[in-house]
Parts: C-alpha cells; sequence; structure tokens
C-alpha cells in the first residue's frame, strides 16, 4: 500500500506531462482566421466539415479529398509543408490548380490586405494550422 502510495505522484506527474496543452491566445486567433478562411474558401467543394462533401463536390469530376484524413494518407503525419505548396500553388495535384481548384495564394494577392506577401502567407498559414487542427486523431 505504502509503494502504491509513493508511485502515484509519478503516474499523475506522467499523466500530467502528456495532457495536451491548451492553446495560446495567439493560437487560437490563428485557429479562428484559418477557420473563416476555410469557410471562405474552401467549404464549398471540401464541406463545412472537411470530409469533401461540399456543396459543388458532386458537380466535379474528381472529388475533392477529405482533409480531415490528410496525415492519416501520409503516414499519420500532418503534411503542412506540402498542404502550403499545394494551397499557394507550388505543388500542384490533380485537381489543384486547374480548373476543379484555383490556386489560392493567386486569388489571396488579389483580395486580401492589398496582397502583400507576408500577408498571402500568414492567411496560408492559418489555413495549413486551421487544417492541422482538425485532423482524425487515430483511436488506440
Amino acid at each position: 500500500m505504502l509503494t502504491a502510495a509513493l508511485l502515484l505522484p509519478i503516474g499523475v506527474t506522467r499523466a500530467y506531462a502528456q495532457a495536451p496543452q491548451e492553446p495560446t491566445a495567439a493560437e487560437m486567433r490563428q485557429r479562428v482566421t484559418g477557420a473563416e478562411v476555410y469557410r471562405t474558401y474552401c467549404a464549398t467543394c471540401h464541406g463545412p466539415s472537411a470530409r469533401g462533401d461540399g456543396p459543388l463536390a458532386s458537380s466535379m469530376r474528381r472529388k475533392p479529398p477529405n482533409l480531415t484524413e490528410a496525415a492519416k494518407r501520409n503516414g499519420g503525419l500532418y503534411p503542412s509543408e506540402m498542404m502550403f505548396r499545394t494551397i499557394d500553388g507550388r505543388q500542384p495535384l490533380r485537381g489543384h490548380g486547374g480548373p476543379d481548384m484555383p490556386v489560392w495564394g493567386d486569388a489571396f494577392s488579389r483580395s486580401r490586405d492589398g496582397g502583400d506577401a507576408n500577408s498571402i502567407k500568414e492567411t496560408i498559414e492559418s489555413l495549413v494550422e486551421f487544417i492541422e487542427s482538425i485532423q482524425l486523431r487515430p483511436v488506440h
């Protein structure tokens, strides 16, 4: 019994150390911004829950991917750089940057904050981080 009482704080400390940290206020603002950008530019095709079932998805030649499974499709690691490069147009994918999906880096340069490079980068980063925040987590 004494051993169990002595080991209890170690187990509590270990569980506490593994608990996810709450996002900072800046991270929450960026997620909100990313969510707003997603709703404005992405939800029409990818759907409000990012599962590839937006109102225009059925009319597209190629179904938009389920964005909540991006990490799953990449061996469990969220491909943030690939997502960024796809959105800004540097990494074309079938259906991206062609007639099915605009290159959003170009669209952001025409529509947000005068289109300076830093604001476009921040917009895309916030979108990439939002999509990361909605990844399905494996159940163990």
